[in-house]
């Protein structure tokens, strides 16, 4: 028996071989990065109430009966942000927990994701360890995750510092890569043949521009592991996030009259990414107990090239 092949049937072909090579080369990545960028904490179980059951990474150091302070990652990051220069810096003194946001890193991706419901299930899974209103330390969008902890939960922190934090809307347009991989059939078709293909070359200097104008420090891409970030379920968790992020801090600006702990907020004047007279500026005057520190020069991730001025903002909330 034989069979006639039309284009069309090999064009079929041709996509089905051409898919099954994506997924294979895909799943190929993530398991190296995975064995190379290992968990570094504990995996904690919520063991009950509203995220019963979710799993979220938490790295926990320093002294026990130290004063409490969990650091919060931005978006395309995980932990290992902050483990790099931050935390080192203040283990010593300080009781931090270090978390993974959910589906970055070693954490489950969140269903229903927001910042809102971020923000309860790292208060969750950071009390069920022993934190008691800890100071909350977030960098970018992790900022605007602890702004959403201090309004839905304004009694369960001591304080906040916010670095080169989202935190109010703006109104330039989603960047082609969220408009791209958020909808979904971007993330059916285009997240693996991004978390597949993307040359390494590329990663290491998208890593690079965020730093800008500063210079990346030398040892940041091996320690951090942008690999892990081009995993499928971490490229979708975060094109989700990013994609719904100013209309939830829309929703969230009205409840700032509800935070009532020190506030210590922190940005560079050259920062591209989260603009300051767009955010920290006017946040500041929506929060009269805030401190506001210009840096000048620096761009935004000044969790690394400003690292003396993050420590003296820290120092005066959680001496």
């Amino acid at each position: 028996m034989t069979f006639a092949i039309s284009a069309l049937d090999y064009t079929v072909l041709a996509a089905a071989i051409a898919s099954g090579g994506t997924l294979w080369q895909a799943a190929r990545r993530e398991a190296r990065a995975e064995t190379r960028y290992p968990s570094t904490g504990e995996i904690v179980t919520l063991a009950a109430g509203e995220f019963a059951g979710a799993r979220v990474h938490i790295d926990i150091r320093g002294p026990e009966a130290a004063p409490q302070i969990v650091l919060i990652h931005g978006a395309s990051g995980s932990l290992r942000d902050m483990t790099f220069r931050l935390a080192p810096a203040l283990e010593r003194n300080y009781r931090l927990f270090i978390v993974d946001r959910p589906g970055f890193g070693w954490s489950d991706p969140l269903k229903h994701d927001s910042i809102f419901r971020q923000a309860r299930l790292l208060q969750a899974a950071t009390s069920q360890l022993g934190a008691r209103q800890p100071l909350i330390v977030g960098h970018s969008y992790g900022g605007a995750v602890a702004l959403a902890w201090a309004s839905e939960a304004p009694d369960s922190l001591s304080g906040l510092v916010l670095l080169a934090a989202a935190s109010q809307e703006w109104h330039t347009p989603l960047p082609w890569l969220y408009r791209l991989t958020a909808p979904a059939l971007g993330q059916a078709l285009a997240v693996p043949v991004i978390s597949a293909w993307a040359p390494d070359g590329a990663v290491s200097s998208a890593v690079e521009e965020v730093f800008a104008p500063e210079a990346m420090p030398e040892g940041y891409i091996a320690h951090f592991g942008p690999q892990m970030t081009l995993r499928r379920k971490t490229m979708r968790a975060n094109a989700r996030q990013r994609a719904n992020l100013e209309a939830e801090i829309r929703q969230m600006v009205p409840r700032y009259h509800q935070i009532h702990v020190p506030v210590e907020l922190l940005h560079g004047d050259r920062d591209t990414i989260v603009d300051l007279g767009i955010h920290s500026r006017p946040t500041q005057a929506l929060l009269p107990q805030a401190q506001l520190t210009v840096l000048q020069g620096a761009g935004h991730m000044i969790n690394h090239t400003r690292l003396d001025a993050v420590l003296a903002a820290i120092r005066r909330i959680a001496p």
